[in-house]
């Protein structure tokens, strides 16, 4: 990300989000009356006329040539990352942390969260623009917004300044970081992750590390690559899927599920016109295990 600068590819998922709101109610995957809220305003105004139907064909057409596979796979996993995170709180989740929120606006939209304090922990640049997007908005109070720079603070400092309770079960949601961070980074935030209660959940992304080997074996992989650094969004990071059980044992979790982009689009997304691309990014559910 740029010193000075919030997230593109998050601004990019609130766009698709803005654009499938607007389809009917009986079509849609989800509602998210707050997306828009983060787009400025050519996209904006391409979300709201995305309910005629040409327009939103002919943008999708867009996106997909620009991005193949990014839009269906974006929605799609959105409709399963609210699932995943419903099931957690079923099973017996007290509290929802999110890393890196973006503008993931599931404390808002979502009514089973409406009575569980959802923590929000993102870079300074995202998270203060959210906010002032946010400001015409009455914020309800069960939802808590900290910012941390990673190159001077660690989430262990975050939390002791802020008194985070790790006896409680939390589902925590890890969406769209994973594939920007070192391997460090990521073995410190499972570590951290590794505080909370038994039972607790951890839903998160990760890219497949053959992308980042050989990004010609997938479709459109090798433009994204390259657009993404352009941005200086560059992707460092990824799992091989038959190694990623035995590394979430390292710290306690059971893999429950990994899908990718093919497995939750043919979930949600029966009777649409099928789309090719992103097939290398993956969605991972696991719990949190007794010591």
């Amino acid at each position: 990300m740029k010193a000075t600068a919030t997230s593109k590819t998050a601004q990019y998922m609130a766009l698709f989000r803005a654009m499938e709101t607007t389809r009917s109610k009986t079509s849609r995957l989800f509602t998210d009356k707050y997306a828009h809220l983060f787009l400025p305003a050519g996209l904006r105004i391409a979300a709201r006329l995305s309910h005629l139907r040409a327009f939103r064909s002919m943008a999708e057409n867009i996106i997909h040539k620009k991005i193949p596979g990014a839009y269906t796979s974006g929605i799609a996993r959105t409709r399963l990352i609210d699932e995943l995170l419903e099931e957690a709180v079923r099973k017996g989740a007290k509290q929802v942390m999110i890393l890196g929120a973006g503008f993931d606006t599931r404390g808002l939209r979502l009514p089973f969260l409406h009575n569980i304090p959802v923590i929000e922990i993102d870079h300074p640049n995202t998270a203060k623009y959210k906010l002032s997007r946010l400001s015409q908005l009455h914020i309800p109070k069960h939802i808590r917004y900290y910012q941390i720079d990673f190159n001077r603070q660690s989430l262990d400092q975050l939390s002791a300044q802020h008194h985070f309770d790790f006896s409680l079960p939390t589902a925590v949601i890890w969406e769209g970081v994973t594939n920007y961070l070192t391997a460090e980074a990521i073995n410190n935030t499972f570590a951290f992750l590794q505080r909370f209660a038994a039972g607790s959940h951890v839903i998160f992304t990760y890219v497949h590390l053959d992308v980042l080997k050989n990004p010609t074996s997938f479709i459109g992989a090798e433009k994204l690559l390259n657009d993404v650094a352009g941005l200086e969004e560059k992707w460092t990071f990824g799992f091989e899927p038959e190694a990623l059980s035995a590394y979430l044992k390292q710290y306690g979790f059971t893999l429950m599920k990994d899908l990718g982009a093919d497995e939750y689009r043919a979930l949600y997304l029966e009777g649409r016109e099928k789309e090719e691309g992103y097939e290398f990014y993956r969605v991972a559910f696991a719990c949190r295990q007794e010591a």
